[in-house]
């Protein structure tokens, strides 16, 4: 027998979610045909076999997650490894749904007759969590049953997988590593060409603003207290989903053009859609920005994924007053968001930064 393990797919990688297999025991495949579709980084990859043969075993089931190095696929060997029939591409199958966690034992240090704890174990009620209401604490079976009511209109619980599994692993990252600190402001952009595109100008202006002040296009290494300035900037776009938050890169943005730009967000969006996003599209963005005003929203405290240390938030436009040339008028406003790491980024740094954003955007063309 020959092992084929799980490989390091991209950076950071330590496991990944068998979505679906493409072969089965005892088919026949040859070296680079699909073996199985995974999704890691927020990615569904294929995996191509790195040989000829027959499969033996496959070593993890639709839904499990395996970590990287561990055994996938088992290749039978000798004068018979390459018999069988050639197979083709399976569709996949739903992951299976997680158990249902049995219910947890009543507490012992609660107040209850015997009665109310059968009950509660009848229910599968915790009654350590519920809200006692009878004399001296005592829990009353109408505390149980409404404490089971509660929990039926919740609905049962969901395994987070695939991207609503990274995101919350990002999220509890940045909430452990990063320092953050946001600073607010708006734009006036009354002076725009009708049909000026957003997500365009958004992003003409971080490129202006990272040449004005670079400090914030950077990566930090908190373990090593070292900040690496890049001069690339390789923009992270926050795209939100019904599966998840996806953060696809849009790379050098500070050389590309308007219509190079568009036509790169077109494609991500195609990839999105069809959940093909490659894998170098999804790692090593320098800074982020998230448009979540297209939804709602004026302002927000925004969360950094590290390396960064920083993400810029644009919310929704609208029609406010100010003052112009002495007299209060009604102009399309664009407020911004600005948070940053304050290990590797100071608030002078940060002002400046959004200072020369809104200078850029506030340009007429």
């Amino acid at each position: 027998m020959s092992t084929f393990h799980l490989p390091d797919l991209g950076e950071g990688l330590q496991e990944a979610e068998i979505v679906a297999w493409h072969v089965a025991a005892g088919d026949h495949v040859v070296a680079d045909q699909p073996l199985v579709s995974i999704e890691t980084e927020k990615a569904v990859v294929e995996v191509p076999s790195p040989q000829s043969g027959r499969i033996a075993r496959l070593c993890a089931e639709t839904g499990a997650r395996v970590k990287v190095g561990a055994a996938l696929v088992e290749f039978a060997e000798g004068p018979h490894a390459d018999t069988g029939t050639v197979v083709g591409e399976l569709a996949p199958s739903a992951p299976p749904s997680p158990a249902a966690a049995p219910p947890a034992p009543p507490a012992a240090g609660v107040r209850a007759a015997p009665a109310v704890r059968a009950l509660a174990g009848r229910l599968g009620v915790d009654l350590g969590a519920v809200t006692p209401t009878g004399p001296g604490g005592t829990v009353l079976s109408a505390d149980v049953e409404r404490a089971a009511r509660a929990r039926t209109g919740a609905g049962p619980a969901e395994m987070l997988r695939g991207v609503r599994r990274s995101m919350a692993q990002n999220m509890a990252r940045s909430h452990a590593e990063i320092v953050p600190a946001s600073v607010h402001d708006e734009a006036d952009i009354e002076a725009w060409p009708t049909g000026s595109d957003v997500t365009i100008r958004l992003i003409r202006a971080i490129r202006e603003a990272a040449r004005a002040e670079p400090a914030l296009n950077a990566w930090y290494d908190g373990e090593k207290m070292e900040r690496r300035r890049l001069e690339r900037i390789d923009l992270g776009l926050a795209v939100d989903t019904e599966d998840g938050l996806f953060v696809p890169v849009l790379h050098n943005v500070g050389t590309r053009d308007a219509a190079d730009l568009r036509a790169g967000i077109e494609r991500m969006k195609a990839d999105l859609k069809a959940r093909r996003v490659p894998v170098a599209e999804l790692r090593g963005a320098t800074i982020t920005l998230s448009n979540f005003g297209m939804f709602a929203g004026r302002y927000a405290e925004l969360v950094i994924v590290p390396p960064q240390v920083a993400i810029l938030g644009a919310g929704r436009i609208a029609r406010r007053p100010v003052v112009a040339e002495g007299r209060i008028v009604a102009h399309r406003l664009l407020p911004l968001s600005l948070t940053f790491d304050h290990r590797a980024v100071t608030g002078g740094e940060a002002a400046r930064f959004l200072k020369a954003a809104i200078a850029d955007l506030e340009r007429a063309d």
